[in-house]
This record gives C-alpha cells, sequence and structure tokens, in this order.
C-alpha cells in the first residue's frame, strides 16, 4: 500500500468512524468497520476485537475472519494471552517474532504460528479510566510497528471507544426515560383504581390506596397490575 493511498483510507476510516456517532447507528457495524480498516491500514493478515462481558471475560465481537481456530485463539481464558494483558494493563503489547522472542505465553506463540502468524500487536479500547476491551492485528511476517503507526492505531480504537461508550450512554438514557413513562403511566392507573376504591367502598384515598397496596404485597402482585384489574373491575378488594 503506498502512502498516499494509505493515507487516504486512514482519512475514510476516521471518516467512517467518526460518522457512527450519530443516534441510530449500529455499533456491531462500527467494530467491525474498525478491525476491517485496521487490518487494511496495518497490512494484518487478521483482525479481532474483544469487549468485555457482565462477568468479566472477554470476548470477541468483531473479527476479519470467523475461522474458530482464531476465535479461539483470542479468547483463551483463565486470565491468559496479550489480549487479557492489554486489557489489565491499559498498555499496547507487542510481539514483532513469536518464533524466535521469549514470551510468557507460550500456547498462544505456539497456537498463533501454527495459524500462520508471526508478530501480534495488541491495543486497548480505552477513554480515560475506562478500558472496555481490546483490539489485537495479527501478520504473517515477523515485523515491528513504528512509534507512528502505533499512536494511529491507538487512536483507531480510541474512537471506535468512544462510539461504544456513546452508544450506552444513549441505551441507558432511553431506559431511563422508558422507566420514568412507565412511572408516569402507572401513576395514572393508580390514581384511578383508588377513585373507584374510594366510591365503590366509601373511603377515603389514602385508604385505597393503604388497601391496594396492602393487597399487593399479600398476594406477591405489582401495585400497577393491581390497579388496572380494579378499574377493569375484575378485581374487587
Amino acid at each position: 500500500m503506498t502512502d498516499i493511498s494509505r493515507e487516504k483510507r486512514l482519512a475514510s476510516a476516521f471518516v467512517t468512524l467518526a460518522d457512527t456517532l450519530v443516534a441510530g447507528y449500529d455499533v456491531v457495524d462500527l467494530l467491525q468497520t474498525l478491525v476491517d480498516s485496521t487490518a487494511e491500514i496495518f497490512d494484518a493478515s487478521a483482525a479481532g476485537l474483544m469487549l468485555v462481558d457482565g462477568a468479566g471475560e472477554l470476548a470477541v465481537v468483531a473479527s476479519t475472519s470467523e475461522h474458530r481456530h482464531l476465535v479461539d485463539l483470542m479468547q483463551l481464558r483463565a486470565g491468559y494471552g496479550p489480549s487479557v494483558e492489554c486489557f489489565l494493563t491499559g498498555e499496547v503489547v507487542s510481539l514483532a517474532d513469536l518464533a524466535h522472542e521469549a514470551s510468557r505465553w507460550p500456547a498462544f506463540d505456539s497456537g498463533a504460528i501454527g495459524l500462520g502468524y508471526q508478530s501480534v500487536f495488541v491495543f486497548p479500547l480505552r477513554l480515560r479510566g475506562s478500558i472496555i476491551g481490546s483490539l489485537t492485528l495479527f501478520r504473517s511476517t515477523a515485523s515491528v510497528m513504528s512509534a507512528e503507526d502505533i499512536s494511529i492505531a491507538q487512536g483507531l480504537a480510541d474512537v471506535a471507544t468512544i462510539g461504544i461508550l456513546h452508544e450506552r450512554a444513549i441505551r441507558e438514557s432511553e431506559l431511563a426515560k422508558e422507566q420514568l413513562q412507565r412511572a408516569l403511566n402507572s401513576r395514572v392507573i393508580i390514581e384511578q383504581a383508588k377513585g373507584v376504591l374510594a366510591q365503590t367502598r366509601s373511603v377515603d384515598m389514602d385508604e385505597a390506596f393503604a388497601a391496594m397496596r396492602a393487597y399487593a404485597r399479600t398476594n406477591g402482585i405489582k401495585l400497577h397490575d393491581v390497579a388496572e384489574r380494579i378499574v377493569s373491575r375484575t378485581l374487587s378488594l
């Protein structure tokens, strides 16, 4: 890849990643774009991106290849391998020559060499104090990455991290709005049910509400559901 075409490809990748930061974008497509673009720009034979799940385990969410052995290699468990090291430390991990350099992960090294890879570079997905995963590049030749290339690759990973955290913030915000609206809707039906009880039982609104709460708790039913049944006349306390 010539310097000019590489610069164009890099600029295009940043623009594409930035464009995904609008509402409604597909986060999975964002991650796949990052993996494909980074592999092409930095002449990687394969690339994969891992995110930490709710159990604290790293899992592959995007890859240039769905080859099972590649996925298995990246997902080595028990806190093992350069991807896990990168995630835990927040630092880039460079393995420039798997066949001749001593490494702390011999099983990973032999697995990568068995798939035809000779060098591996792992970048953290980080934003300030948050580290949410790692991006791994595999090359079929022993090689090093310049400080400039490492900085650029980390920049791409950082943009993706912003996108992921942005998507989570939107999702959490929408969830909060939905929960608030459900609470408001519930309050409306509860007020209606209180009115029904107050009229049919000749009690005040406080007594009506207390009766509804007591029934809900005694029978393990949500207060909203009790109110709906009272309003629809399917429940008489």
